[in-house]
């Protein structure tokens, strides 16, 4: 199945003036070159180890049968459940693939402590732990992995049986894992982690669980060759000229899912956008939208509307200025992966490296290791604690959401991040449209702390034209970590402190609603935000 993008409006104007300079320049070409010279002298030593994900296919074929093999072993064993520690890129892909594929995957990209515990009880038996990441210094992952190392060991099962771990070639975690005699999988070190899908990061939790690899990457490479070529009907290079080559720049992103077959493929495109473009005060923002949200309404001029369709149909009326976008699964991952480094080009920035996702690790670090005594809200009402950095919140749920939107500027946007149990509160993400509907500007929600790894960077590198809503909870049930002198409660405490620290230094106005009950909560937050 090929690549179908229909543009109109703005985005066709993109596509007519800078397609042509970007054939003329062989990006296609040169990025299939592994030329590291595209983005400028600033990024080439980045670049120079950051191209692999073009050659994904090919390195990753020999994976397949590695993998089956492996399911088939598991399985022989009565372990059939499997379990996913990752986070970023790591945890996304594998999301989308198995969504799509219809198989199920438990996905542990969490460190609040319910949410754990709900991974910890459910089928410990019949599971194996997925341990992916580049380095293993991932403090999510590392905590992860050893809460599932004792529980294993505590049911009288042998951690070396359950534990499969995916890694870069030599990493520290890399060197602990053979040592310990853990299986495990390396994948290609030239590859960033949010391009990482076609790699051994989205392939091995994918395949254990059951999804078709071999035919996602038949879908990958059907693409290759019209990815490589300097045309002007290369669909990489008319994404990338509709995501960044906008005049004036459509700098907010909405994402659609409407008729795809994929599940699940906007968030992880979120990452790869956010992360790989939020930098320098420049960037994209990707905003996630159901088929109703308020700003599909809302006349928006710095908006860009991309619809994921389900097929390619030549009569079909697209939207004025909207853009959509059919194929694969496989085929869309390599598309919009080119489709973002070339919009790094036209940006003018390194699309490979992520300066500001530090910052907040070091401040939850900082938190942790220092054990401040916590913060005294602002005022406590309707069962939500109220804190606020940079701001003058009043005495009321409703004064304070005032006051944070009081901030947002005509080219701004909202940020809602909830540090919360995402499996037992999915209903929290019908906030993003009712504040929406009152704010009238783009409003994005993500779920801490998985977000850190993606949209955190552009929070924090991009344009300063944020304002953020942070929803923690207060756990009902603590978890500790082996060998940690933290636990899990204490661990999301801090990575939400922490990150509103750094917003707050970035002169980014934060509002902080603290609850116990989501549910119980979930009333007075919907008022407060209409």
């Amino acid at each position: 199945m090929t690549i179908t993008i229909h543009a109109t409006g703005d985005a066709a104007e993109a596509v007519d003036r800078v397609v042509p300079q970007l054939v003329t320049d062989m990006v296609a070409s040169g990025i299939t070159a592994l030329n590291p010279t595209l983005w400028g002298p600033d990024a080439e030593s980045e670049a120079a180890k950051r191209l692999g994900w073009t050659e994904a296919v090919v390195v990753s074929a020999p994976l397949v049968d590695e993998i089956a093999a492996l399911r088939e072993e598991l399985a022989a064993k009565g372990v059939d459940h499997v379990v996913l520690a990752g986070m970023g890129g790591s945890s996304l892909a594998p999301e989308v693939i198995t969504r799509t594929y219809g198989v199920e995957l438990t996905v542990l990209d969490a460190t609040e402590p319910g949410q754990v515990l709900t991974a910890l009880e459910d089928r410990l038996d019949r599971t194996v732990l997925v341990v992916s990441s580049k380095s293993g210094s991932t403090v999510e992952t590392a905590s992860q992995r050893k809460t599932f190392e004792q529980a294993f060991r505590e049911a009288g099962i042998d951690p070396v049986e359950r534990i499969v771990v995916v890694t870069d070639p030599g990493s520290p975690l890399d060197e602990q894992a053979r040592a310990a005699g853990y299986r495990v999988f390396n994948a290609d070190p030239n590859i960033g982690g949010r391009y990482s899908a076609l790699s051994a990061f989205g392939l091995v939790p994918s395949g254990l669980a059951g999804a078709d690899i071999a035919e996602l990457l038949a879908e990958a490479d059907a693409v290759t060759v019209e990815l490589a070529q300097d045309r002007s009907d290369n669909p990489g290079l008319v994404l990338g000229a509709v995501l960044a080559g906008t005049s004036p720049l459509r700098d907010k992103i909405a994402i659609v899912a409407d008729g795809t077959h994929i599940v699940g493929f906007a968030d992880w495109a979120e990452q790869l956008i956010a992360e790989s473009t939020g930098k320098q005060g420049r960037g994209l923002l990707p905003v996630v939208l159901g088929t109703g949200a308020p700003e599909l309404s809302a006349g928006l001029d710095d908006l860009q509307v991309v619809r994921l369709v389900g097929s390619a149909d030549e009569t079909r009326d697209v939207a004025p200025g909207e853009v959509e976008i059919s194929g694969s699964l496989g085929g869309q991952i390599m598309v919009w992966e080119y489709a973002v480094a070339i919009a790094g080009r036209l940006l003018d920035i390194n699309p490979f490296d992520q300066p500001d996702v530090e910052s907040a690790k070091i401040a939850t670090r900082g938190l942790l290791d220092d054990r401040p005594e916590p913060v005294a809200p602002v005022f406590s009402a309707e069962g939500v604690e109220v804190r606020a950095l940079g701001l003058e919140v009043g005495d009321s749920l409703s004064s304070a959401v005032t006051a944070l939107l009081s901030e947002l500027g005509g080219d701004g946007y909202v940020s809602i991040q909830a540090y919360v149990d995402r499996v037992a509160n999915p209903q929290l993400e019908e906030l993003r449209d009712v504040l929406a509907a009152r704010a009238q500007r783009p409003v994005t929600f993500g779920w801490g702390p998985r977000f850190l790894h993606s949209t955190g960077q552009y929070h924090k590198g991009g344009p300063a034209n944020g304002v953020f809503l942070q929803i923690t909870q207060v756990p009902a049930k603590d978890l500790s970590i082996p060998d940690s002198p933290f636990t899990f409660g204490e661990l999301v405490q801090a990575q939400a402190g922490g990150d509103a620290k750094v917003l707050a230094e970035h002169g980014r106005p934060v509002l902080t609603l603290t609850v116990s009950d989501v549910a119980a909560a979930l009333p007075a937050l919907r008022a407060a935000l209409r």
